[in-house]
């Protein structure tokens, strides 16, 4: 009867003290249920929820500010509303219970709040700041003298932070995991030299757009981190064979590598993964154009749990790279060849009659693929678990045939337009100044 009062109620009010308004008296709740029971109850409550218990009465507030509640923290909802105090706050009410905090985007959350947390939250294991562009190394270098149990950590854009930062938690934090340091522009190859030495359990690494992440990095996280799993070297321009080759060497488990943007490298690495990393399910190399056919065919022969891939702009390859993954993996699900232009039907109606086409295959994207036609839609009938289809910018496909297969499989989303001809030049002028995209747009 009473939640009719708490709906606005904002997330960080059961911090604040009670209104008279909203208090009802405790001997009403209380003599109901033993704490234990509510305690248990409220343990399944997201923050909203919490905070509107809260609200209740001064028992019920006591319950939900109970650090028992709070090990898990997501605040990336309210991340508008999120002030430094709030978080200190929350670090005082919470103490030792909090292991995991969510600020993703709270850009008005700065150092000192986050020195609070790391001089309070002793047991934190997860923490996400990414995009609190207020956090410097300072704040991280205090998370290091008292969060030795932190195991992963999200840094992607936090501008301010730069070697400083990972050297510290190289020194204090040996059970670290998981970092992300994309977009950290400062972040240099001593900073994750460090991190590889000091930290050796890690098993995810991210330093998309990095530029200053090159082979030395790489070659140090193959050395000092052997179980790297996952690692997201989107943008890292100057990495060239030689540390990838290093990495597939030495990280045999190594299942998902993003390299997209990374222009400098050729099959060599290709052959490198497809010699050492048979559990590899998910390849980014979007934007390799030095990629020709002969690095995927070694790839399709030997990493058969292959998933998903992203070959845009991969413009060497042609039909031939889609029947080796149609004959080699059979779990493929997602295939993106956007702007790979040597693709024809014959291709796409190999793929489509491979082992993944029918029981795998939920999203292909062939996006300014000139030489596709009507024929790739009929040959794509057959792959009953396709959900969506990419088709912009491909000139040779009709609505007639968008059609077919959409009768086919009702259920698919086929994401294309039409541009209209080219307008011709006018009696007294030059053409007008744009083109068939401008104009739909």
């Amino acid at each position: 009867m009473f939640l009719n009062k708490l709906t606005n109620c904002p997330v960080w009010s059961v911090f604040s003290p009670l209104q008279k308004s909203c208090i009802i008296p405790d001997d009403e709740i209380s003599r109901k249920l033993p704490k234990e029971i509510l305690l248990r109850i409220l343990s399944y409550l997201d923050v909203t929820s919490l905070c509107r218990c809260g609200q209740v009465s001064r028992y019920w507030n006591m319950l939900a500010l109970d650090g028992s509640n709070w090990q898990k923290i997501d605040l990336f909802d309210f991340q508008r509303d999120i002030e430094g105090p709030v978080i200190e706050n929350i670090s005082q009410r919470c103490g030792g219970f909090l292991k995991y905090l969510r600020l993703r985007g709270c850009q008005s959350v700065g150092s000192h709040s986050i020195r609070t947390l790391a001089n309070y939250c002793h047991n934190i294991e997860h923490l996400d700041l990414s995009e609190c562009k207020k956090i410097s190394d300072v704040a991280i270098q205090q998370l290091s003298r008292n969060c030795a149990k932190l195991t992963a950590i999200n840094l992607e854009s936090c501008s301010q932070i730069s070697d400083t930062s990972i050297k510290a938690l190289s020194d204090g934090c040996p059970n670290l995991t998981e970092i992300n340091v994309s977009w950290c522009n400062l972040i240099t190859e001593n900073g994750v030299e460090a991190l590889a030495r000091g930290c050796n359990k890690i098993k995810k690494f991210s330093s998309k757009g990095c530029k200053q992440v090159n082979d030395r990095a790489v070659i140090s996280l193959a050395i000092y981190c052997p179980g790297i799993e996952v690692l997201n070297l989107h943008s890292c321009d100057s990495i060239t064979d030689a540390s990838i080759s290093k990495i597939a060497e030495k990280c045999c488990n190594l299942k998902q590598l993003c390299v997209s943007k990374c222009t400098e490298l050729t099959d060599q690495s290709l052959t490198a993964l497809a010699m050492n990393n048979q559990y590899l399910n998910t390849l980014e190399v979007a934007g390799c154009a030095q990629f020709t056919d002969s690095g995927f065919i070694a790839l399709a022969k030997n990493c058969k749990y292959l998933e998903r891939m992203d070959l845009e702009e991969c413009s060497l390859i042609t039909d031939a790279t889609l029947q080796n993954l149609a004959l080699g993996c059979p779990s493929l699900e997602k295939l993106t060849l956007s702007h790979c232009e040597l693709i024809t039907d014959e291709g796409i109606r190999q793929l489509a009659g491979g082992g993944c086409a029918a029981e795998s295959l939920s999203v292909l994207e062939l996006d300014n693929c000139p030489l596709i036609t009507d024929a790739t839609l009929e040959h794509l009938i057959s792959c009953h678990n396709l959900q969506r289809i990419e088709l912009y910018d491909c000139q040779l496909i009709s609505r007639n045939a968008i059609r077919r297969l959409r009768n086919h499989l009702p259920n698919i989303k086929v994401h294309a337009y039409f541009a209209p001809v080219t307008p011709p030049p006018t009696i007294n002028g030059p053409r007008p100044r744009y083109c068939r995209c401008c104009e739909i747009l």
